[in-house]
């Protein structure tokens, strides 16, 4: 099943086993056989995939954009995206540098991170990255149980709840992985992502600025290990651009390998700001 909108604002309400029915994220493993029985341990996961629930019904209790599995299935994927990138520049990830381990290792530990980064949504939208990381702490254990022992779980996990943690504005990821994860969140901006306050009829300027956003490609870079290219149809997307992903990619690990290109492509708009780039 492809990712699809979450139930819209105003719709009967669902049971939560047939709100949860239909749900599972899926992400290229790419022959990562421990990053493959992760997403099969989460996807058979109802305590999981209930968290996923709540924190969409607070965000939509809030009038916010998505923050739904979709959301979820979204940012692992270009987390990942953004990690094969870096690695295949040679950039290590701490998994490799400070724990002798493998790439592999440092894909689950930005998985994890990513399954379970809003969460705690689920409890409230305020302070919901340290609620995240109570819950997270209580999961994994599980989620990993079948594919590390110990001390090696506990690294994993210890690294994934750093990336959950970090991936709030005022965090300071310390390692390529949590930059990833804290990037990758801020990269889910393109357009349809302002769903839900275009349909409770309160649009803000993150619902105006997502709406315009059209597409963001992820791409091997020259200079710098990745491009990201960001098509707009109308200024008001530089608040998307410069607030929001620009104050999650300054002062991480990830600062000095990527290379972000905002355009405005639309005729009818006066151009302000026709290249914008950080």
């Amino acid at each position: 099943m492809e990712a699809q909108p979450p139930t819209p604002t105003g719709a009967e309400p669902l049971r939560p086993r047939d709100a949860l029915a239909d749900i599972r994220v899926r992400a290229p493993a790419r022959g990562n056989r421990r990053l493959e029985r992760l997403l099969e341990a989460a996807n058979a996961d109802e305590r999981l995939k209930a968290w996923w629930r709540g924190q969409e019904v607070t965000a939509t209790r809030l009038g916010m954009s998505d923050h739904s599995w979709v959301h979820i299935q979204i940012v692992l994927n270009v987390a990942l995206r953004l990690f094969r990138l870096l690695e295949r520049r040679g950039i290590e990830p701490a998994m490799v540098t400070d724990h002798a381990m493998r790439a592999h290792d440092a894909e689950v530990v930005i998985a994890c991170a990513c399954l379970l980064h809003d969460t705690g949504m689920s409890i409230h939208r305020v302070d919901h990255e340290q609620y995240s990381l109570f819950l997270a702490a209580d999961a994994l254990p599980e989620l990993l149980a079948d594919l590390y022992e110990e001390p090696e779980r506990t690294i994993v996990a210890s690294e994934a709840l750093h990336a959950i943690i970090a991936h709030r504005r005022s965090g300071e990821p310390l390692t390529l992985e949590a930059g990833v994860v804290r990037v990758a969140d801020a990269l889910d901006l393109a357009k349809g992502r302002s769903r839900v306050p275009f349909e409770s009829g309160r649009p803000n300027i993150h619902s105006l600025s997502a709406a315009a956003i059209d597409d963001v490609k992820i791409e091997a870079g020259q200079e710098r290990a990745v491009r990201i290219e960001i098509a707009m149809n109308n200024s008001s997307g530089i608040f998307q651009v410069d607030e929001l992903l620009a104050t999650k990619l300054r002062g991480s690990p990830l600062e000095e390998h990527l290379e972000v290109v905002a355009r405005i492509d639309a005729e009818h708009e006066k151009r302000l700001v026709p290249v914008f780039r950080i």
